[in-house]
């Protein structure tokens, strides 16, 4: 299945205070690396989908892959951190372990990482595994990160749970920016999606009462790269490294955050494959 929906529409609009770029093909050769611009007090990636051991799936190349890129990333543009965004594994926990040890592990800046729905873990999985539940919080100076779990450990979609969220939120008030991660989005921008995405207005409106929330990052659609809006706020997304559906190319998404606090961000294409927007009728 190269897409779970025949059709789909992005809603873009401006939003001030971040700056959107085109997918950046990077990584064509040395010399053909994009080369990031300014100075950054926070420069971070976030990718999603890694879907190991999907079957009849090079999940052990898609892994390989992510790694190479985002430690050439490192080597000429810098990280300061990585998220991967769910869907570590393919209905398989007990293989997490593997991924951590074989191959996050040999990131070349700290990581942090989110369940999704194929993932099937709850807090106890998770803090087993990565040493923290899969609802927390962290920061980078004055800048905050939110993620919470949006599956059960049987796959279901359900909203995050929205007493961490204010919890967290409260927390970080002070932050001068806020992201928060969540695999699946709490928003359905269409009628197709109630199969795909959950409704969560709680969620929604809690996002929006923050005003130094300023995006939330998601996974789990591996055919979406671009944006999404509730309200003002943007809803980004990041393709997918792995799994046997989506964009023609696979790749991750950087965000920076200059030293005046203004954000960009873009997708990468780092997989170089040509056949973009592919339609077939």
């Amino acid at each position: 299945m190269s897409n779970r929906r025949k059709f789909i529409k992005s809603g873009i609009a401006g939003i001030a205070g971040i700056s959107l770029l085109p997918a950046v093909n990077s990584f064509a050769s040395p010399s053909g690396i994009y080369k990031a611009e300014g100075n950054f007090k926070l420069r971070f990636a976030i990718a999603s989908d890694g879907h190991y051991a999907q079957p009849d799936t090079d999940s052990d190349k898609f892994y390989s892959d992510l790694i190479g890129w985002l430690n050439n990333e490192h080597q000429h543009n810098h990280l300061d951190l990585v998220i991967i965004n769910g869907d570590l594994v393919h209905n398989r926990p007990d293989l997490l372990p593997k991924v951590k040890e074989t191959y996050l592990d040999k990131l070349p800046v700290p990581y942090h990482t989110l369940p999704g729905n194929h993932d099937f873990a709850d807090a106890a999985i998770w803090k087993k595994v990565f040493g923290y539940e899969d609802n927390y919080s962290f920061d980078f100076g004055d800048i905050g990160f939110v993620l919470a779990n949006t599956a059960t450990t049987k796959g279901e979609y359900v909203c995050p749970n929205n007493a961490f969220l204010k919890f967290a939120l409260d927390q970080y008030a002070q932050k001068r920016i806020v992201f928060v991660i969540l695999h699946i989005p709490p928003h359905q921008w269409m009628e197709e999606e109630k199969t795909i995405f959950v409704d969560c207005p709680g969620t929604v409106e809690l996002l929006h009462k923050y005003p130094n929330v300023k995006a939330a990052f998601h996974g789990h659609d591996h055919s979406l790269d671009s944006v999404r809006y509730t309200g003002k706020l943007p809803h980004f997304f990041d393709s997918h490294f792995g799994g046997n559906w989506g964009t023609a190319y696979k790749g991750y998404r950087i965000v920076e955050v200059g030293n005046d606090y203004a954000i960009t961000t873009y997708q990468v294409n780092a997989s170089m494959n040509p056949q973009l927007n592919l339609n077939k009728f």
